[in-house]
């Protein structure tokens, strides 16, 4: 899958001691910070008050972690949600103010002030280089977020990871296989279970783990819409096709994905809108939209969902 090339932050951080020796004094670094023309990132590490300002919320975390890199030890790897991060992988419902690594050393675990230093043994089969740093590589990664991480959100990653082709299935069974002994495998044996390469975004992971959770039939992600001749014109998020059921996850990232360059959000909703109306004329579906705040409310969302789905049922006497 292509994706947007990642925000360069080679060399973007700039230490206390290299501002110290270009002839600044403490005084005139507050005085840059309080300024905005540089961001302390964490004690003794900045940025460009400009760069820091135009980030995302995951950029950030980027910067973050080369902070944290600058000053670690030569053998620390970003690892856990801080890999998932440079690896382009969504993160959803982890925080992004700790940053996470493992030293592979075999050095012991610690926390220490926004960085969670994870023990064990980190082998060096396990580590790539990514964006200039190195991490753990995707399918330990994925392994690590479900060691730390709730269900829902390191489901989120993983299908992140396999969408973006960073690892297969297989790889994240047998990373999961040789880390067994570590805490909270069930976590990695649900995810298991219930990742899904098809699956796009995070709001498309949280629906999916909504049905699960709420005991729906598990949908089928992205089916194919063909019109009169075959072709496909369009794909749903996910759908229960003996049912005649699609249902749509209505999030910004489709807005983002999806719009069209000079398309207003006005004409881009009439299109989906369009698009939703030829899908039910071509295949007779009933559709079912629900969004983020539907997310927040799974039992209300999920009963919603069965109403219909039962609806369905006693339509078709399936």
């Amino acid at each position: 899958m292509a994706t947007d090339a990642p925000v360069d932050l080679t060399n973007v951080i700039v230490l206390r001691r290299e501002l110290i020796a270009d002839g600044n004094t403490d005084r005139q670094i507050r005085a840059l910070v309080k300024s905005g023309e540089l961001h302390r990132v964490r004690h003794g590490s900045y940025v460009s008050g400009e760069l820091w300002r135009s980030l995302s919320a995951a950029d950030r975390h980027r910067v973050l972690v080369r902070a944290v890199l600058r000053r670690a030890h030569p053998s620390t790897v970003a690892t856990h949600a801080s890999a998932a991060v440079e690896h382009g992988a969504p993160v959803w419902g982890i925080c992004l103010e700790e940053v996470h690594t493992t030293r592979t050393d075999g050095m012991p675990g610690r926390r220490e002030a926004g960085v969670v230093h994870h023990r064990g043994k980190m082998p060096e089969a396990d580590v790539e280089e990514v964006n200039g740093i190195l991490v753990s590589k995707a399918a330990r990664c994925g392994v690590e977020v479900c060691a730390t991480a709730a269900v829902e959100a390191a489901l989120v990653t993983v299908n992140g990871l396999l969408h973006a082709d960073r690892c297969t299935v297989a790889e994240l069974a047998a990373m999961a296989d040789s880390c067994k002994h570590w805490p909270d495998s069930l976590t990695t044996t649900i995810v298991l279970r219930l990742c899904d390469r098809r699956i796009e975004s995070a709001g498309e992971s949280r629906t999916s783990y909504l049905c699960w959770a709420q005991r729906l039939s598990r949908p089928e992600p992205q089916i194919p819409i063909l019109d009169d001749y075959g072709r496909t014109i369009a794909y749903v998020d996910f759908g229960w096709p003996e049912l005649g059921v699609f249902l749509e996850f209505d999030g910004r990232e489709k807005y983002l994905r999806f719009r069209r360059e000079g398309e207003t959000l006005e004409q881009f909703l009439l299109r989906e809108k369009r698009r939703e109306e030829r899908i039910c004329q071509l295949t007779g579906w009933v559709g079912i939209l629900i969004t983020w705040a539907d997310l927040e409310r799974p039992s209300t969302t999920a009963r919603r969902i069965r109403r219909l789905l039962d609806s369905r049922r006693e339509t078709l006497g399936a």
